[in-house]
């Protein structure tokens, strides 16, 4: 479960306030998988920062009773400067996983060769996501944060992403944030609509999507 109580998030850009969630108070129940939807800059990946715990809220509490993924692809939390090994590594004894079962797993799910001995600040846009799909596959949550679902790598990759996510989401709960409806209904039982800092919870998903498409007419 992750509870938000009372929670208020906003932005300051050039004198301009912006209200993501305004004051919000409402549950994301355990035991289903929920699509969260909103027109361009209602934000949405903000909101899933919060939920990560990436990101704070300006008031209010944000409680979770399971384990939380980051944002699945996330690559803003590598430090630039250490290698991808060392990054994977960090990041394990972070989460207080194995650290060389969960460094040899994405050594070889990323398949980045000697690049995992590089500063991930030469990596390309690729390797990066390679590398994070790969960390995001070795350690185990109870849900997982999805912004946009999207292709890495060649298309034997993208197969080989696609069975390993397969294998998480059979025992974990998603929330995924997706423009396209079809996404959301494949994954997803639930939803969540963002507009003008609500958040508004729908039991079935074509509810949701409902709404989304009403606001996008």
């Amino acid at each position: 479960m992750i509870q938000l109580s009372d929670v208020f998030k906003f932005y300051r850009t050039e004198g301009h306030l912006k209200i993501v969630l305004d004051h919000v108070s409402t549950v994301f129940e355990s035991g289903w998988s929920y699509g969260l939807l909103g027109v361009n800059g209602a934000g949405k990946s903000t909101t899933m920062r919060l939920l990560a715990g990436t990101e704070l809220p300006n008031a209010g509490r944000i409680r979770r009773t399971v384990r939380v993924s980051w944002p699945l692809g996330f690559t803003g939390g590598f430090h630039p400067a250490m290698t991808g090994r060392e990054n994977v590594r960090f990041v394990a004894r972070a989460y207080g996983h194995d650290v060389r079962q969960v460094s040899d797993f994405v050594e070889d799910f990323a398949e980045l060769g000697d690049y995992i001995e590089a500063p991930v600040k030469t990596y390309s846009t690729g390797m990066l996501a390679r590398l994070a799909f790969g960390l995001s596959m070795a350690i185990e949550f109870d849900c997982y944060l999805i912004d946009e679902i999207t292709g890495v790598g060649d298309l034997r990759f993208q197969a080989r992403c696609q069975e390993a996510f397969a294998r998480r989401r059979s025992n974990a709960d998603l929330i995924v944030v997706s423009h396209s409806p079809e996404t959301v209904r494949a994954y997803c039982q639930r939803g969540a609509v963002l507009v003008d800092g609500r958040l508004v919870m729908f039991q079935d998903i074509d509810d949701a999507i409902a709404m989304y498409n009403r606001m996008n007419r």
